[in-house]
């Protein structure tokens, strides 16, 4: 599965991203941020994630930047998955790419992927209670806060950590992102 957007490209991820995908999320800034990545990241983790299937109704993208004219660049990922709460978006960027508004482009791409060809109500996303920026990213793309804070593991930190739970339902036409400011 492909999205393209103004900027950007979503692909998947094949064997010959290992390297670059190592160098693009072995940061840990990105690491203490998202759940599932440890720090440091090596060839081996990227190789790993990259040979773990994927079931149908959870797509996966790298996400490459279109900006530059020439070759696309690996800057970051985006996926849903089968999480604790039902169907979750993930996403991370390299800190290079970070205040670019990409988060936001690519989590429309796969919002109306779900929304339109995945067979998902609702989907949900958590993010850790230090990283109110991953919050405003979820609130431009629909999603809402439902209340529920929890204590969620971290393979960067090594610890649990403070989290905030935002939730979107696919069906409802109230709950289409907001446009991008100009």
């Amino acid at each position: 599965m492909f999205a393209r957007t103004e900027r950007l490209l979503l692909r998947p991820a094949w064997p010959e991203d290992a390297a670059p995908l190592a160098q693009a999320i072995g940061h840990e800034a990105i690491a203490r941020m998202a759940a599932r990545v440890p720090h440091p990241y090596s060839i081996n983790d990227a190789e790993r994630w990259l040979a773990h299937p994927c079931g149908a109704t959870e797509p996966r993208f790298l996400i490459t930047t279109l900006d530059g004219g020439g070759a696309p660049v690996l800057i970051g990922g985006i996926a849903i998955i089968a999480g604790d709460t039902g169907h979750e978006l993930g996403y991370w960027l390299t800190p290079a790419a970070w205040g670019r508004g990409y988060a936001t482009e690519a989590g429309r791409a796969v919002v109306a992927t779900a929304r339109h060809a995945l067979p998902i109500a609702r989907l949900n996303a958590w993010h850790f209670a230090d990283n109110p920026a991953s919050g405003r990213v979820l609130a431009k793309l629909g999603f809402r806060p439902t209340g529920q804070r929890m204590a969620r593991a971290s393979a960067g930190r090594d610890t649990l950590s403070p989290s905030i739970h935002y939730a979107l339902d696919l069906k409802d036409e109230r709950n289409r992102a907001m446009p991008l400011a100009a």
